[in-house]
């Protein structure tokens, strides 16, 4: 089999090769002590990149199984589901298909959702006598490069938990952000904070990570039929053991381990600085070439939508870079394919290399 180009994909992104070689360890039993050694090592510094004092849960699945478990254990009555994209549609899918009741707040595919957004359709709900006790945003819309602003929308749902005296909780998908844009956790009141470690984590996929509050397992525990592999309660409960539920992927914390070490090295501040630079030359170059779906003020640091405003083949063009620079870039997602492109400055890339990439691409178009 051939060698694969490397990725410069929104998730999965590059590793580095001493990460992935971490995974060649001897494997451990997953009830002794060296996995319990192995997960208490890791949380707190999970806890450092999440930005929380509170539990952050390691489970064996994507991102999308953390969806299941943020319905399942926090949806109570009725939610209030925003979607501005594709994963933040799925999301939606995924608490209809648990049978959650709620509703959708859509704006246009490349929009953010904003705090007035939300405060109006919380305002309507509670005045129709259909009240929502949940709402499921997106912060980084992976399909789109759209940042909506989680901090902002926070301080909305609480404005009107105030005024109705109980809990709203707030599920937000980071999957394409934490790591790689500031995302506060304890700060802005997120009750789930979910990521895959794809993305800006920079690891192999596999895992995926959820930091619950004291309210969101309050919650979980007046609510049954939760199942099992996704419930939060035995989250907690395997936690307190430094355990995991099911057996894990033993090698993904051999690389995870090295990996949280990598990043509280070089430090969050310098991460998320490194991200904004990327994002800044990626962005520049493609304003300058085509056009950027996201508008300005909303766009992502660690992705970006390229509007293909050239019409070119995006098969082609990758044909080229793999061929040229051994790199390769996303097509549009759904019904952006062939409209859009998606540049994937994250993870451990660097203004180098981004640089090297839109330089290959000038080649195609013959502008280099």
């Amino acid at each position: 089999m051939a060698k694969p180009p490397r990725l410069f994909l929104p998730g999965p992104t590059a590793v580095a090769d001493e990460v992935l070689e971490a995974q060649a360890r001897r494997l451990i039993g997953h009830r002794g002590p060296e996995i319990a050694a192995l997960l208490e090592s890791i949380q707190p510094r999970l806890r450092q990149v999440f930005q929380t004092d509170h539990r952050v849960y390691v489970s064996t699945s994507s991102a999308t199984g953390l969806f299941e478990a943020a319905a399942r254990s926090c949806i109570r009555e009725r939610a209030l589901c925003c979607v501005n994209g594709a994963f933040s549609e799925r999301w939606a899918e995924v608490v209809e298909a648990n049978g959650k009741a709620h509703a959708r707040l859509e704006v246009e595919w490349g929009a953010p959702i904003l705090a007035d957004h939300v405060d109006e359709a919380l305002g309507e709900a509670a005045a129709d006598g259909a009240p929502f006790d949940a709402v499921t945003v997106v912060h980084n819309e992976t399909s789109t490069g759209v940042t909506s602003p989680v901090d902002e929308i926070a301080a909305a749902i609480r404005a009107h938990e105030r005024k109705r005296g109980e809990p709203i909780l707030l599920l937000v998908d980071t999957v394409s952000s934490l790591g790689g844009i500031d995302v506060r956790t304890d700060e802005w009141g997120l009750d789930v904070c979910l990521t895959g470690g794809q993305k800006c984590l920079a690891i192999p996929p596999g895992l995926a990570f959820a930091a619950v509050s004291d309210r969101a397992l309050e919650r979980a525990s007046s609510i049954p039929d939760r199942g099992w592999y996704f419930d939060f309660l035995i989250y907690e409960k395997y936690l307190e053991r430094s355990q995991t539920p099911a057996t894990p992927a033993v090698t993904l914390l051999y690389a995870l381990d090295l990996q949280l070490d990598r990043i509280l090295a070089e430090g969050l501040g310098a991460r998320f600085a490194r991200h904004r630079a990327m994002a800044d030359h990626v962005r520049s170059w493609a304003l300058d070439r085509f056009d950027v779906l996201a508008p300005e003020g909303y766009r992502s640091d660690s992705v970006t939508a390229v509007v293909n405003t050239r019409e070119i083949d995006v098969g082609a063009l990758n044909a080229f870079l793999a061929g040229t620079v051994d790199w390769i870039v996303s097509n549009g997602y759904a019904k952006l394919k062939d409209k859009t492109f998606r540049i994937g400055h994250m993870g451990d890339h660097t203004v180098e290399e981004c640089a090297e990439l839109t330089g290959a691409i000038d080649m195609f178009l013959g502008e280099g």
